[in-house]
């Protein structure tokens, strides 16, 4: 699994306070038992909900292609809702 994401971005979400994580870390989530729902059309985004760090993180991503073949580009992130934390107990 690839991913790929705005350098610029990843370290201004690390330095948000509210945040404190960036596209590199957040990348743990595929590592554990995650959530995954469709986010929207257009264009086409997933929603990611899984742990890094002992947190419950949610994280925006797109299935893009190049040359070498499909990447996730992330797109955003940001600790779980309250909301958030019950689709992942109920789903996983």
């Amino acid at each position: 699994m690839r991913f790929k994401f705005d350098t610029n971005k990843s370290r201004k979400l690390k330095a948000d306070p509210r945040r404190q994580i960036d596209f590199i870390e957040i990348q743990e989530v595929w590592s554990h038992p995650h959530y995954i729902d469709y986010r929207s059309d257009d264009p086409v985004q997933f929603r990611a909900i899984g742990w890094v760090k002992g947190m419950l993180y949610s994280v925006i991503y797109e299935v893009r292609d190049d040359a070498e073949g499909e990447y996730y580009h992330l797109v955003t992130l940001w600790k779980s809702t309250k909301q958030e934390e019950r689709l992942y107990d109920e789903y996983r």
